[in-house]
């Protein structure tokens, strides 16, 4: 059984409020099509105008009603551990709303007419199943919640091919509400269901994540683990229902939140590593630079995919805005850390100079014009005005990470991330102080960039059918993208390599050595002969017209021949980092909003280290 769907809980009375939103928003719709019916059909210019205010202000509602929606996607601290005092906010999707289905009389005649058996012996088993969907729609947020879900997801196929015949209606009509915006979506087949039912399991699990003790090494491997099944369920809704009329499952949104599922398993793999505390060392503190580089690239990933043409227009400002405010945060920490690094450590007698120079230069992509790895190292000087431009550039991150998240009203609310940004601005104003010197002439060498560990690296596309293989869930973002390749090509050369007949493993083979300069490969595109302008895909919900609309490309005589497309490789989302086994009396930890001032600095602590702590040596940043 699911959740007591009256409990009085911050997530039950969340849910609700969705419900209730929905049902608004649908009487609301409704009431617009009839006016806008109403003033197709009418001649009189009296009821055109009576019409028009009932449109304006019916247009108002749903506005409103959207806002408030968006708000209750904004509730971050709903879903958050009751025990997160100290970490920036994780982002949990919320469950998608149905309507209740009685399978009873349909289902009764269904199997006299077609089994000819009475119906009303199996009376018992269809009231479970009944009972079991209703439960669908409050699982409890843990595994047994997630077996919930997956015990009536199994149920489908065997109600498919038992009771929903391709060549008849059962005259079941299955109701799913866009998460986003409330929008109802009406059929009468098993895919929606199939499909709302999958996204809620990811939905589900990106909660469990949220709701993990990230003070705890477990917890947060729970929330890692959480995030990338969150993730992969989300992807295999997106290969396998390909045509969900729902906006929120559309391949662009899934894409979307797909990403930003790996990132927040990257931002919890990156706390995990600074848990048990950094050492204050020199290849410690390069290290992590590389991990917050790491995450603060994914988040911009993020960001850009959230505000690309129709997404951002049903994102929530407050996500797009949170992923941008991370994506400055973890590129200052980033620039702390090698600015700790080169001004804290002098290369000594002792040192391995030739391992500190390869580690140094594989922490940037280039250097300043006439300056070498080896010459930061050994010269203090330039040791000295690096580190201070890596320092300033931190400041100037955190600034604007502030300046962003006073931007949104939902992000003002979250007073630990305004707690944490502070002291993290805070931290890199005292570095900078403590290595000022008033008698040096202003320097204005800019710092480098500063980029994350390279790992093994992916197309950006995944490939299916027979032959020729057709290329599916294709990375908007991807090199392979940017270059023309879209979802639906069918690829019929790599390089000079015929691929016509072959199968995707052995595609797959001839595009795996793939290095950083690429491959060509050869593509046919399937368009309509003559389309009059993009198409737009229609459904019904709740007997409303509903459109989306779909990435489309203009019609181009050249795309009747194959194309030539240039593939590369792109950054996986998770690359792992190296696991901190040592522990030292001089180790170093992150800021938190932690305001007890009950957590020493010299050993292991959460992983911000707290915000009244500004002067403290033994923290970080």
């Amino acid at each position: 059984s699911g959740c007591n769907p009256f409990a009085q809980t911050g997530r039950s009375k969340l849910q609700n409020k969705r419900a209730s939103l929905n049902q608004q928003i649908i009487k609301q719709m409704r009431m617009r099509a009839g006016a806008e019916n109403l003033l197709k059909a009418t001649s009189n210019n009296k009821v055109k105008e009576m019409v028009l205010l009932e449109l304006s202000y019916v247009n108002s509602n749903l506005q409103l009603l959207m806002g408030q929606l968006e708000g209750l996607n904004s509730s971050v601290e709903v879903y958050q551990s009751s025990q997160e005092t100290a970490n920036i906010p994780l982002i949990a999707l919320g469950l998608k709303e149905t309507k209740e289905v009685d399978f009873s009389t349909l289902f009764k005649d269904f199997i006299l007419e077609h089994y000819s058996e009475d119906g009303n012996s199996y009376e018992d088993e269809i009231a479970d199943l009944m009972d079991l969907r209703q439960a669908c729609r409050t699982p409890s947020r843990n595994e047994a919640g997630v077996e919930l879900l997956a015990k009536y997801f199994s149920h489908l196929p065997l109600m498919e091919s038992r009771f929903f015949s391709p060549n008849r209606q059962t005259g079941i009509f299955f109701t799913w509400y866009d998460s986003f915006t409330g929008v109802p979506v009406c059929q009468q087949n098993l895919s929606l269901e199939k499909a709302s039912i999958l996204f809620n399991m990811a939905a589900l699990y990106s909660q469990i994540a949220t709701r993990s003790d990230r003070q705890t090494i477990t917890g947060l491997e729970e929330a890692i683990s959480s995030f990338q099944i969150a993730a992969g369920i989300l992807n295999h809704l997106k290969e396998t229902f390909t045509h969900t009329p729902s906006y929120d499952m559309s391949p662009a949104m899934l894409s979307m939140l797909i990403r930003m599922m790996l990132a927040q398993a990257q931002e919890c793999l990156f706390e995990k590593t600074a848990l048990p505390g950094i050492r204050n060392q020199f290849y410690s503190l390069m290290k992590m630079a590389q991990e917050a580089a790491k995450v603060s690239e994914i988040y911009d990933q993020v960001h850009q995919s959230m505000i690309q043409t129709p997404i951002k227009d049903n994102v929530p400002f407050f996500w797009s805005t949170m992923s941008q405010v991370k994506t400055n945060h973890y590129r200052s920490m980033a620039h702390y850390f090698v600015a700790s690094a080169l001004l804290d450590h002098q290369l000594g007698p002792s040192d391995d100079e030739d391992q500190q120079e390869k580690t140094l230069s594989q922490v940037y992509d280039r250097l300043p014009e006439g300056r070498s790895p080896l010459d930061i190292l050994k010269k203090k000087d330039e040791r000295e005005r690096i580190g201070k431009a890596h320092i300033r550039r931190a400041i100037l991150g955190h600034e604007e990470a502030l300046r962003i998240y006073s931007l949104c009203h939902h992000l003002n609310k979250l007073e630990v991330l305004q707690d944490i940004l502070k002291a993290s601005h805070q931290r890199s104003l005292n570095k900078y102080s403590e290595n000022e010197n008033e008698e040096e002439f202003a320097d204005y060498t800019e710092a480098p960039d500063i980029i994350c560990d390279k790992h093994e690296k992916d197309l950006g596309f995944t490939l299916k059918g027979e032959t020729p293989v057709q290329v599916v869930s294709l990375d908007p973002l991807c090199q392979a993208a940017a270059d023309g390749l879209k979802e639906g090509d069918y690829i019929v050369a790599v390089s000079d390599t015929d691929c016509k007949w072959m199968s995707v493993s052995e595609v797959m083979r001839l595009l795996k050595d793939v290095n950083e300069e690429g491959i060509d490969i050869q593509v046919v595109s399937m368009m309509d002969s003559n389309p009059p302008m993009p198409t737009k895909s229609a459904t019904f919900c709740g007997n409303l017209p509903k459109t989306y609309s779909m990435i489309c490309l203009a019609f181009d005589d050249d795309d009747k021949n194959p194309k030539s497309r240039k593939v590369t490789k792109k950054s996986s989302f998770i690359s792992w980092g190296l696991k901190n086994k040592l522990k030292s009396a001089s180790t170093l930890s992150l800021p938190t909003a932690d305001h007890s001032g009950a957590l020493p600095w010299n050993k292991p602590c959460p992983t911000f280290p707290s915000s009244s702590s500004y002067n403290n040596d033994s923290a970080l940043y």
